[in-house]
């Protein structure tokens, strides 16, 4: 299996998360420990081993070869507008997060104040 590298590297522990190898980070450790795992053909046991384009990863007990390769200038593209996205998706839910956390903050209002407005909204019952 090819994985296409956007960014200079990634990490072990990332790379086996992202393909689903794993299911969390915490994972790693144990997943590791328990199976053989091969950088360019010697075993590796590290989880924040650096891969780089180029570099080929093999679990012989999944049957699972990836290969680190480059993308194509349109995958890089198109992988750049996605992150933008995100960023501006982000920056836009951070701003209606704080909007929101204002919004709830009640002003003070005095005991006195408070009983002064119920007195004002009397109810009225229809047919009275």
């Amino acid at each position: 299996m090819e994985y296409k590298l956007f960014e200079e590297f990634i990490t072990l522990q990332a790379l086996l998360k992202e393909l689903g190898v794993i299911q969390s980070g915490g994972a790693i450790k144990t997943f590791l420990a328990q199976t053989a795992v091969y950088f360019n053909g010697s075993l590796e046991n590290r989880r924040g081993k650096k891969l780089r384009i180029g570099d080929q990863v093999d679990i012989p007990s999944l049957q699972v070869d990836i290969k680190l390769t480059e993308p194509s200038q349109q995958e890089r593209q198109a992988y750049q507008e996605e992150q933008a996205e995100k960023k501006r998706v982000k920056k836009l839910v951070k701003k209606l997060n704080k909007v929101n956390k204002q919004d709830k903050v009640k002003p003070f209002t005095s005991k006195s104040t408070a009983t002064n407005q119920r007195e004002k909204k009397a109810p009225r019952f229809p047919g009275v």
